[in-house]
């Protein structure tokens, strides 16, 4: 008899750089017993959302999550790119990357590649790079079907500096601080934009072309509603099975949840002020209110009794970001 529920989760598991390996500077690491705490809080989440699929983002040492996925059952594990080493000092690493584990079996996985005549029509034609590489990854799961899943972790909000732009210009510098609070967020919004772009169009591609159900989830580094990643889901609203939208198009797994609360349940807070910036996006076959729908029922969970809103400092041991998950009836 075919499994009747099913769950995809997304966790930002904040620097995950297994000892002796450091996060950017040599100083950033962890000691043998910060790791242990780390890696056993992760180890009872994940035994906690008991998830089917999930995706991981800032993933800084594949090697020692495969390992510690494997041990949950989670024994199909993929990554499509790897972190990068300083020049200097190959133990501090850069540019973590994200991953997919699961106990549903693989169909296929590739990093995601823009479409060529989608970044000439973006007029960005010139070398593009997400700053993470998304994955894409197939299923086919029974008594569902086809089902495109993608793992996404956006580009920061982290503003990239311009001091170079203004000769001896130092970080206190008026000017540069006007500059990066205007032009340097604007271009940080272009960059987050641009992926966001090229995984919706992929996604609907794929809805078209292969009759695919989709999922697209991980860390936005935005709120959905934001200027910079708002058309993802406004021009599908799938209250209408009727609508002009109902072939393809995306919207957010929590609005349609059968346990939808009033307030969605903030994923990060930054300064004391909660935040969403982790989604689970599904396409019109999740959707419960649908005529003759694929599930019978979506809930949605938000794990984050781990977050304390007053703290200001990262604590490393733990995550940054809540973990949520999704569960589907068939």
């Amino acid at each position: 008899m075919a499994k009747k529920r099913y769950r995809f989760a997304t966790f930002n598991l904040l620097n995950f750089a297994a000892p002796p390996y450091s996060f950017y500077q040599l100083h950033e690491h962890y000691n043998e017993t910060q790791w242990q705490t780390k890696t056993q809080f992760i180890t009872g989440l994940i035994q906690h959302i008991n998830p089917d699929v999930i995706v991981f983002q800032e993933v800084f040492s594949p090697d020692s999550l495969q390992m510690l996925c494997e041990d949950l059952g989670l024994v199909h594990f993929a990554t499509v790119d790897a972190p990068s080493p300083d020049h200097v000092y190959p133990s501090v690493l850069f540019k973590p990357v994200v991953a997919i584990a699961s106990k549903l079996p693989f169909k296929s996985f590739a990093p995601l590649e823009p479409c060529p005549e989608l970044l000439e029509y973006l007029n960005n034609q010139h070398q593009f790079k997400f700053n993470r590489t998304p994955i894409k990854c197939k299923f086919d799961i029974p008594g569902f079907g086809l089902l495109a899943c993608y793992a996404v972790h956006f580009k920061s909000q982290r503003v990239h500096s311009m001091a170079h732009m203004l000769g001896d210009s130092n970080q206190d510098d008026p000017l540069l601080t006007l500059l990066h609070e205007t032009v340097g967020t604007m271009q940080s919004q272009i960059s987050r934009s641009l992926e966001a772009s090229i995984i919706y169009y992929d996604a609907l591609k794929t809805q078209r072309e292969k009759q695919a159900a989709t999922l697209v989830m991980g860390d936005f580094n935005d709120a959905l509603d934001s200027p910079a990643l708002s058309f993802m889901t406004q021009a599908f609203p799938p209250v209408l099975a009727s609508n002009g939208f109902d072939s393809v198009g995306l919207f957010d797994s929590f609005l349609y949840a059968d346990n939808n609360h009033k307030e969605k349940p903030a994923s990060h807070y930054y300064q004391g002020e909660g935040n969403v910036l982790d989604y689970i996006l599904c396409s019109k076959e999740f959707n419960p209110n649908r005529e003759m729908p694929r599930v019978k029922s979506l809930h949605y969970y938000s794990y984050d009794a781990h977050l304390d809103p007053k703290r200001i400092d990262e604590d490393i041991c733990y995550s940054d970001h809540a973990a949520i998950a999704i569960e589907i009836t068939l």
